[in-house]
């Protein structure tokens, strides 16, 4: 067992497991057709304790910590990554109001993230700005009590059905350098001039519902800020590492469930006369990818055991978001191999996965972006 997990999170674990089993993966296929999680989920995942248990009982939380964050994103990726809404969610979006929002702003909106009366987004991509956060052109200009919002987002989690969404926008457009000009403003459903798209059609996380949002003159509260002004690259740049963290923990659930999968096929199947387990290629790409795998998660627990003792571990998390992500996508591609014909047909899991994996090497900062990182880290750039 992982140094940072107990045995009261194990038995949390087999709760959230028990009610996964129930409430969602009877049903996970159905929501791939509909192309959208509903929200009756999300209601059901809050009535449990399941959504932002890390949040204070001042606010429905269960003041729990980190490891049962872990343990949430690791049981719903095992059900399939379009869950991924709600790891951003409890452990990506709403940390932001946690950590920067008032006293006031936190009574109005956490109780209801934590009921899953409220879903939560972050807009920060932009159609011309993805990692450069300093290139956003989304502008919020303060007029009296309000920012008048104009611009556009893309490629938004949560974008269709989210109540609250956090926007990266410049409330200073002339700032030098640009990134001073950075603040986030909370956005809320009904805001007057803003609007969604369609939800985007993907070649993956196809119940996962990701949307254009479109700003046109829409006026804000100037409560709605989020900390101070000018201030909302720092903020971003401060939470980044549990967002990348986040999804490293995903991409070795990933890799680990299609080594599974393809296990358990290969000894059912058989060719010239004897399981394709028996073949030496079968038995060496399996003890290869299952080696990776758990080389990978030794790595992983050490960063979430520092990340969980604040430390800053921004060079071994972006290490990990870039290696294990990596890894699933040469996991799934070599598994699904071993499958043949099976492996390309859509009620075999192996196809899903190997739609919905290659994705996770771009969000939350590409694998490139992850290492320019490392270079400056370990001394290669300034």
């Amino acid at each position: 067992m992982q140094s940072y997990i107990q045995e009261e999170h194990e038995i949390f674990r087999q709760s959230l497991r028990k009610f996964l089993e129930r409430e969602a993966a009877p049903f996970y296929e159905e929501w791939e057709k509909d192309r959208m999680i509903p929200r009756f989920f999300w209601k059901k995942m809050g009535k449990e304790g399941f959504l932002c248990p890390w949040l204070s009982e001042e606010y429905g939380g269960l003041e729990a910590d980190f490891a049962y964050s872990v343990i949430l994103i690791q049981e719903l990726e095992r059900i399939g990554s379009s869950l991924v809404g709600i790891g951003l969610h409890n452990d990506i979006v709403v940390p932001y109001i946690a950590q920067y929002g008032t006293e006031e702003q936190k009574k109005r909106w956490l109780p209801a993230c934590v009921s899953g009366d409220m879903i939560t987004a972050i807009a920060m991509t932009e159609p011309g700005a993805g990692s450069d956060l300093s290139g956003i052109q989304t502008t919020a200009i303060k007029e009296g009590n309000h920012y008048i919002v104009n611009g556009s987002k893309t490629f938004i989690t949560n974008g269709i059905q989210s109540d609250l969404v956090v926007v990266v926008c410049k409330t200073d457009p002339t700032a030098n350098p640009p990134h001073k000009g950075i603040s986030l403003l909370v956005v809320e459903r009904d805001t007057p001039g803003f609007q969604r798209g369609e939800k985007l059609n993907k070649v993956g996380l196809h119940s996962q519902d990701t949307a254009e949002l479109f700003f046109e003159d829409a006026k804000v509260p100037t409560k709605n800020l989020l900390g101070q002004e000018g201030q909302g690259f720092y903020y971003l740049m401060e939470q980044l590492q549990q967002e990348r963290l986040v999804v490293a923990i995903a991409a070795e659930v990933s890799a680990r469930r299609v080594v599974e999968l393809t296990k358990a096929y290969v000894k059912e199947r058989k060719a010239f006369g004897q399981p394709i387990a028996h073949f030496q290629h079968t038995e060496f790409t399996l003890v290869e990818l299952e080696t990776e795998v758990e080389i990978g998660k030794a790595f992983l627990d050490q960063v979430i055991s520092r990340h969980m003792n604040r430390e800053d571990v921004v060079k071994e998390v972006s290490m990990a978001k870039w290696w294990l992500t990596d890894l699933a996508k040469k996991a799934v591609a070599k598994c699904m191999q071993l499958f043949g014909g099976y492996g390309y047909m859509e009620e075999y899991e192996i196809a899903r996965r190997f739609r919905d994996i290659p994705v996770s090497s771009i969000y939350a900062g590409s694998n490139e972006i992850m290492k320019t990182i490392i270079a400056k880290k370990i001394g290669l750039r300034e």
